[in-house]
């Protein structure tokens, strides 16, 4: 049981949502007026914005409330695996103690080896199937947050008539240098933000 603690640690949500090769597509028709915020490449050939994801992550609220509550359920999970640990290797010391002691017999010692054995199966068993789970509705949230995300932004690019939409990050983007007048990040929190206030768990699920 030394790697549970590794083993969910690894589950955090942190850095989950660095997933964006965001939706790009050209709309059929032309904007006729851009917020501020909404900027068009300088160049006249290609209409570029970007969404910050480190921002993105810190400020869209049904993402902060999801990553709360997988952690809370990392939390939960670890406790029962270390509480569960805790008493097999009670079990394994209290059966060592008898064995030096000689006060147990060959065969009431055999019986509580195949115990021991029993019960660090099912420790390891337990622990994968909580791992698979979490991992699994990790997986199923990433894909559904990435969806809404395209989904969001095929309706804000209608009048914004953007042939690229990009993701960018502080640390790790390729991206070296960005000019900030691209940058739509506001718009994308403040819409998935208004969008998921009135959508279910159960309806996003749909």
């Amino acid at each position: 049981m030394k790697n549970t603690a590794t083993l969910l640690s690894s589950l955090a949500l942190i850095g989950v949502i660095v997933l964006f090769v965001l939706h790009f597509s050209k709309s059929s028709t032309t904007a006729s007026s851009r917020p501020a915020s909404a900027a068009v490449s300088h160049s006249g050939a290609l209409k570029i914005a970007y969404v910050n994801i480190d921002t993105f992550e810190a400020h869209y609220d049904y993402l902060k409330t999801k990553r709360e509550e997988f952690n809370k359920r990392q939390t939960g999970m670890q406790n029962e695996l270390e509480r569960s640990a805790q008493q097999f290797q009670s079990r394994v010391a209290d059966f060592q103690r008898k064995v030096q002691s000689n006060s147990i017999s060959q065969a009431e010692g055999e019986a509580t080896q195949k115990q021991l054995a029993q019960m660090q199966q099912s420790l390891q068993l337990r622990e994968q199937a909580l791992t698979e789970q979490l991992l699994k509705e990790k997986d199923a949230f990433n894909e559904q947050l990435h969806n809404d995300l395209d989904s969001f932004l095929k309706d804000y690019n209608r009048d914004k008539d953007f042939d690229f939409i990009f993701s960018y990050s502080d640390i790790g983007s390729q991206i070296l240098l960005a000019n900030e007048s691209l940058n739509i990040t506001e718009d994308v929190i403040r819409g998935m933000n208004d969008r998921s206030k009135n959508v279910s768990d159960t309806t996003r699920k749909k």
